[in-house]
């Protein structure tokens, strides 16, 4: 069962959604302080919701990336709010 939202999601360019989540990490790293890791936080949250979705259907390796990739967003934005 798909949801509205996942249907939307699918539809979303590749190119664009990368640019998109890449504009927001470089401002997230260079805005200061608490706005800049605010940022970061919405996108590992963007990040989380986006693996648990696809948490089935992903191959482990893709899901061990995943991970990693969340934990160090998450480092990021702990120590940029720090």
């Amino acid at each position: 069962m798909t949801t509205p939202l996942l249907q939307r999601l699918a539809r979303v360019n590749p190119t664009a959604a990368f640019v998109g989540a890449l504009a927001l990490l470089l401002a997230g790293l260079f805005l200061p302080g608490i706005v800049g890791g605010l940022l970061l936080f919405g996108l590992a949250a963007g990040l989380a919701a986006l693996t648990f979705t696809t948490w089935p259907v992903q191959v482990p390796v893709t899901r061990t990336v995943r991970l990693v990739l969340l934990t160090l967003l998450m480092t990021a934005a702990v120590a940029k709010t720090l």
